[in-house]
């Protein structure tokens, strides 16, 4: 994976863009399909954190369970190393069917005879029993509906049970204390730049789950976008307990 492939996800960022669709189903797999090959190599410069969100995850050491909302690839879980040994189940839960043929790739690669795809909803999906973490890897602004994607992980983790975000966000002008502010440039240039791509970018991630869960971890970063040279997009990384 090269300069090549880069230019082949970037082409497909561009034109995709005409791809129609009835529901965020149907625009997900028309705007990931063609990208599906490269999606990890490119993601891996621009997904700034996904890694320490997961490394840092407080899991059971044995008979955890944890699902990934809009899991994709299934590449987010290769940050747990070993842990992943010890979990009961991990799921991947996401729409698009490309991604997930992916994630079906992977797990019969590596060998995770404990880890399942789930092609679902993350406002919907319902496990069998209630589960030790949900994750969220930079799926939030790609969720319509988001703050119900957020309640609905509440709703099925157990008490005590975490929940772990990684995204880009846009910090607040006036924002609550301890939090950085966001300036003028950054509050109207990255939600414009990621909308484009229907990525929508918002200021109250980091409030509504500070609210709704008890903080145990808060990072707000910038990171680099590939091809975009000297600039950084802010994202955050928030890791709760349900209490």
């Amino acid at each position: 994976m090269g300069f090549r492939s880069d230019m082949r996800v970037l082409w497909h960022l561009v034109t995709s863009k005409a791809a129609s669709g009835t529901n965020h189903q149907e625009r997900l797999e028309a705007f990931y399909s063609g990208q599906r090959e490269a999606y990890d190599s490119f993601r891996r410069r621009l997904l700034h954190g996904r890694e320490r969100m997961m490394e840092l995850l407080p899991l059971p050491r044995t008979g955890g369970t944890l699902i990934d909302m809009g899991g994709g690839t299934g590449s987010n879980l290769e940050a747990l190393g070993d842990r992943i040994q010890g979990l009961e189940k991990a799921s991947v839960l996401d729409l698009c069917p490309s991604l997930l043929q992916v994630a079906r790739e992977r797990i019969a690669q590596k060998g995770w005879n404990n880890v399942e795809v789930i092609h679902g909803d993350a406002t919907r999906h319902l496990p069998p029993q209630p589960v030790d973490a949900v994750t969220f890897s930079y799926s939030l602004t790609m969720i319509p509906d988001w703050f119900d994607a957020v309640a609905h992980a509440w709703n099925i983790l157990k008490p005590g049970g975490v929940i772990g975000v990684v995204d880009f966000y846009v910090p607040r002008k006036w924002p609550d204390a301890g939090r950085k502010r966001g300036s003028g440039f950054t509050r109207s240039f990255w939600p414009s730049w990621f909308g484009y791509d229907n990525v929508f970018l918002s200021p109250d991630h980091l409030p509504f789950l500070s609210r709704r869960f008890e903080p145990v971890l808060v990072e707000e970063e910038r990171g680099k976008v590939p091809y975009m040279f000297g600039m950084k997009a802010p994202y955050y990384i928030f890791i709760g307990k349900k209490i």
